[in-house]
């Protein structure tokens, strides 16, 4: 037997050729345990260990598209490009996160499109001075590319404007090769990790920098699809309308899917 460091939601762990393998909780699919693990199969182990599978939903989450459901994935732990619950269907892009209305079970989701750009937004605590810029900046690319094992070329900018974080991902698939980590499991474990639900087996993520220990009272991430989503205007709420509009003139890089939650 061996432990899963990078990730707790597992059983029937065996060692094989000096890798530590176990079978993913909900789903059964084998996990290298040398590597992230896919949102996917994550996603399904959280909601088959919630016993009702009901969370608390965050305050400013818009229906269906607040993280958990029961995702279908493929055996090599990607989500399907059609996910439903009971009768009602959808199209999801590869981080999993709904990009049309919500249709019957006819509904025809050709593939899966891939997510390229993820934005994650944190707003710290309150605080007098702001943090130092430099050390913040060093933190979280080292962060990111030690303990979720991501190449700092998919980096593209860690930015600081009291008392917002912005952290910018991008990764396309022409760039992606078989054994890099992918940016939306990158995100998935990372916003856990802020949110103190950290994935991994008894590690748990201390954000210090200038060694002391920064709290967030808000996380947002953002993502951004090779094609633009297809979500009709009266399936948004006006305030959603908003914020993508002003997403779209900051970023200006396609439409962008809002998930918004809190810590």
């Amino acid at each position: 037997a061996c432990i899963c460091e990078k990730n707790k939601r597992v059983t029937s762990c065996r060692q094989a050729n000096g890798v530590c393998w176990c079978d993913s909780v909900g789903s059964g699919v084998s996990v290298n345990c040398n590597t992230l693990t896919s949102k996917c199969l994550l996603m399904k182990a959280e909601v088959t260990g919630s016993k009702s599978g009901r969370r608390e939903k965050p305050k400013d989450a818009f229906e269906d598209t607040d993280g958990l459901y029961d995702p279908e994935c493929e055996n090599t732990g990607v989500f399907k490009a059609k996910q439903c619950s009971g009768n009602t269907c959808w199209c999801v892009n590869t981080a999993g996160v709904r990009r049309t209305d919500k249709h019957d079970a006819d509904l025809k989701c050709n593939r899966l499109v891939r997510t390229t750009g993820i934005i994650v937004e944190m707003k710290h605590a309150e605080r007098n001075a702001p943090l130092n810029t430099e050390s913040l900046k060093k933190f979280f690319r080292e962060t990111i590319a030690n303990r979720y094992m991501l190449d700092g070329r998919y980096i593209t900018s860690v930015e600081y404007e009291k008392p917002y974080i912005t952290i910018n991902l991008k990764q396309n698939s022409s760039d992606k090769s078989s054994g890099d980590v992918d940016i939306a499991d990158v995100a998935y474990y990372f916003e856990k990790d802020v949110k103190g639900d950290s994935i991994f087996h008894n590690n748990i993520l201390n954000v210090s920098i200038d060694n002391e220990e920064l709290r967030f009272e808000k996380t947002v991430v953002y993502y951004v699809d090779e094609i633009a989503p297809e979500f009709s205007m009266k399936s948004l709420t006006p305030g959603l309308i908003a914020v993508i509009v002003v997403v779209i003139v900051a970023i200006v890089a396609g439409i962008v899917v809002l998930v918004s939650s809190n810590k």
